[in-house]
């Protein structure tokens, strides 16, 4: 079965650093392009950073880019999300995205989540 694991959420002071990470089974990771997702309390989930499943393209929410970097290990089928100069703004539950197409559909798999809280 498909399955997404994150780690690396955690309470942090404004301006430090974390990085989190995900690793995936049961599906042809390196053909699949993979995204990080966040959900604050009361708000809809957003999209935050997504790769192409070579790692050559990156594309970033206008409010985290510069400061975020999403990176793979098509490897160790792995995908990063490391963050930088975090704000308050920045606390949510962020989650690992996978996308296959299988039979002319779009398929989305999710992990858990990993709860990030950004306060002094």
């Amino acid at each position: 079965q498909v399955q997404l694991v994150e780690s690396g959420g955690g309470l942090v002071q404004p301006g430090q650093s974390l990085r989190l990470s995900c690793v995936a089974s049961g599906f042809t990771f390196s053909s699949a392009p993979m995204s990080w997702y966040r959900q604050a309390p009361g708000k809809a989930r957003e999209l935050v950073a997504t790769i192409t499943s070579a790692g050559g393209t990156a594309n970033y929410k206008d409010s985290v880019k510069g400061r975020f970097t999403i990176s793979r290990d098509n490897a160790k089928n792995t995908v990063d999300l490391q963050m930088n100069s975090l704000k308050p703004e920045d606390t949510a539950v962020y989650f690992c995205n996978a996308v296959r197409r299988l039979d002319g559909r779009r398929y989305d798999y999710w992990g858990q989540g990993t709860q990030v809280t950004v306060s002094s």
